[in-house]
């Protein structure tokens, strides 16, 4: 499966030229950085595995690629969650919805004294061992040294794009999550990549940096947000730019990370409004990591906030 040379396209949002990376434009099932971080599970010959284990939220883009590549390598996918709500196990939607069609089991771990991690490391894995089964354990969100396959191929996109520019210098933008998509594209460009914490903030996005690598001058630079968000929470403003941006780009973003990093942007443009000398010039690539298919459930959670609001 040959994931990679997306298209980029130039916008126009907040009276900025902005370009965008159509990493969504990847694949259905394996848009954007979940993509490029499972590149090179999708390279490798599997068939002697009997289980791809993960973990993570049961709405998480992860959970529906992991899916996918369990379909296509032809194992079964045990996906494992620390809570799952009941309204969810009645309603199957979006992200959960999508794996459990796909064969998916998502498991409740059943260690509340451990972190899921714990609980898989210490249980799941030997277990499975012990019963002669063979398993890919992939950390939440594709976490780990082998998503840099992929986000290298990616890196060297970015690269090949600036040349045919001849833009010497640009500013490599996105939102982060574990970060890794971040993080392994600042060790592969040779340009300055800046990123928001969705997830956690700033100190936990610092440590998943150092948990892949410890040479902090390769970290990416982190983006100072307005205030502290809660991931998950339904923020007005993060609906107002996203659809601002898809009525001005004519581009669908996702509704979790997308309105965040654009927030970001839109601050330092008011900011820098009357074109002080200090205003960054270099031109953004803005890369845009898919994961729609979580908009089914959060596009809903927004409309029923507006109509309460009016």
């Amino acid at each position: 499966m040959e994931l990679r040379n997306t298209p980029v396209d130039e916008v126009e949002f907040l009276g900025r030229q902005i370009y965008v990376k159509r990493d969504d434009l990847l694949d259905e099932a394996f848009s954007g950085n979940k993509a490029r971080k499972f590149y090179h599970f999708l390279q490798q010959d599997l068939s002697q595995v009997d289980r791809l284990v993960g973990h993570g939220s049961a709405q998480a883009n992860s959970l529906y690629s992991l899916s996918v590549l369990a379909m296509l390598k032809d194992c079964q996918l045990d996906y494992y969650v620390d809570h799952l709500p009941q309204y969810l196990i009645d309603n199957p939607q979006g992200n959960y919805r999508a794996a459990l069609e796909n064969g998916a089991n998502i498991i409740v771990a059943e260690s509340s004294a451990v972190s899921v991690i714990e609980h898989i490391e210490q249980f799941v894995l030997p277990a499975l061992e012990a019963r002669g089964q063979s398993a890919v354990f992939i950390p939440e969100g594709g976490r780990c040294e082998y998503a840099e396959t992929g986000l290298k191929i990616l890196a060297d996109e970015i690269i090949d794009w600036a040349a045919s520019k001849s833009y010497a210098d640009v500013r490599v933008v996105l939102p982060s999550g574990t970060g890794t998509t971040a993080l392994f594209l600042q060790k592969n460009v040779p340009f300055e990549v800046q990123t928001c914490a969705c997830v956690g903030g700033e100190s936990y996005l610092k440590q998943q940096f150092l948990e892949l690598c410890e040479d902090e001058s390769q970290h990416p630079t982190i983006l100072t947000t307005a205030k502290k968000y809660h991931f998950g929470k339904l923020y007005l403003p993060f609906y107002h730019i996203w659809a601002g941006l898809k009525q001005a780009t004519n581009i669908e973003f996702e509704l979790l990370y997308d309105p965040l990093a654009w927030l970001c942007l839109q601050r330092e443009f008011s900011e820098n409004s009357d074109e002080l000398e200090s205003a960054d010039k270099r031109p953004i690539l803005y890369i845009h990591q898919g994961g729609l298919q979580g908009n089914e459930t959060m596009l809903p959670r927004y409309l029923r906030k507006l109509a309460f609001v009016k």
